[in-house]
């Protein structure tokens, strides 16, 4: 006699397998569109009353161009953390590494070497951060936890210590002319359409590649990933890679925006992109991530601190009200992994 098919696991990668029989993968689909509406839902309701109480000065174009400028470079080291936590795992040097990347990408003897090689080396430097984390914990036997706040401390020390505490002025006409607004596509920062390229290869390597398949697989069962033939060490390396890579870009781009590097970059950037991914939908046990969630949530986050920015609010406020979205947030998944 045949035996009915237990239910998958929470974090089963066959909930999400358009082959399913039982109507899961449609019941996900549908979660994922209420999440995602909710999402736009809140982001509408925070221009409402950033129009309603500052009209002139949130609605003006110059001041839409600045926060979606100022969510690029955070939104990008998002992309890389919405993988990181969907393969279970999670990175707390983010913010460190894009300091460490700015800094060591800035020094007089990197200019010299112009664009290229500014660009290289803020690249290069994330994605050798990245490695070492992913060494340590994919074959380390490191928790990433552990792992990822040694990273912190090193890199934010390193950070201070190329640039004694001093502002490296970038002197490079090419990276100064793309904060410009002179430098605009069709009204668009360059910023901008960089986070653009990045969400869009983001969405398709998650969505529609077997790296993406592998990164929920591992994070929803690591142990039956292995049995099913998915090196998960090599695919933790991966990922810490890809965070690595992000940060690298993010740091580039902050650059670009602030015409300097400072070993006080990135601070909190950790704190800022775990939050957005968990509040776009993204599973902090892994298992299920959405990089169209995490990208609103980088939105949201940030149209509330300019919010809070025209209207003269202080900084522990804009943490608490970033607290209480977070808890929220959270209270929501759990609830939702109940029925799941």
């Amino acid at each position: 006699m045949t035996q009915p098919a237990s239910p998958p696991r929470h974090g089963d990668t066959r909930k999400t397998s358009p082959t399913d029989g039982d109507g899961s993968w449609r019941t996900f689909a549908a979660r994922a569109d209420v999440r995602t509406l909710s999402l736009l839902g809140v982001l509408a309701a925070l221009i409402v009353i950033g129009g309603i109480t500052k009209p002139d000065e949130f609605l003006d174009t110059r001041n839409l161009q600045l926060v979606l400028t100022q969510a690029s470079v955070i939104g990008v080291v998002t992309v890389g953390m919405t993988f990181v936590i969907t393969s279970g795992g999670i990175d707390l040097s983010v913010g460190a590494i894009v300091a460490l990347s700015s800094v060591w990408a800035t020094t007089v003897a990197t200019q010299e070497y112009g664009f290229a090689g500014v660009l290289f080396t803020a690249v290069l430097v994330g994605l050798g951060c990245g490695l070492v984390n992913g060494l340590l914990i994919a074959y380390g036997g490191m928790v990433p936890f552990i792992a990822t706040l040694a990273m912190l401390a090193s890199a934010r020390g390193l950070a201070l210590q190329i640039t004694d505490g001093k502002t490296q002025i970038v002197t490079i006409d090419g990276i100064l002319k793309l904060g410009e607004r002179d430098s605009y596509v069709l009204g668009i920062p360059p910023l901008v359409l960089v986070f653009a390229v990045v969400t869009v290869i983001g969405w398709l390597i998650l969505n529609r590649t077997t790296f993406g398949r592998r990164t929920v697989a591992v994070g929803g069962n690591a142990e039956a990933a292995r049995l099913a033939g998915i090196d998960v060490r090599r695919q933790r390396l991966y990922l810490y890679l890809l965070s690595g890579l992000c940060c690298g870009i993010a740091a580039f781009l902050l650059i670009i925006l602030s015409g300097s590097g400072q070993n006080t970059n990135g601070n909190l950037y950790e704190l800022d992109a775990i939050a957005a991914a968990i509040i776009g939908g993204t599973l902090l046990s892994g298992g299920r991530g959405t990089i169209t969630g995490s990208v609103l949530g980088v939105l949201i986050f940030t149209t509330i601190t300019n919010i809070f920015a025209l209207n003269n609010l202080q900084s522990d406020v804009q943490q608490i009200a970033k607290g209480a979205i977070i808890v929220a947030a959270v209270l929501v998944q759990r609830r939702t992994a109940r029925t799941t």
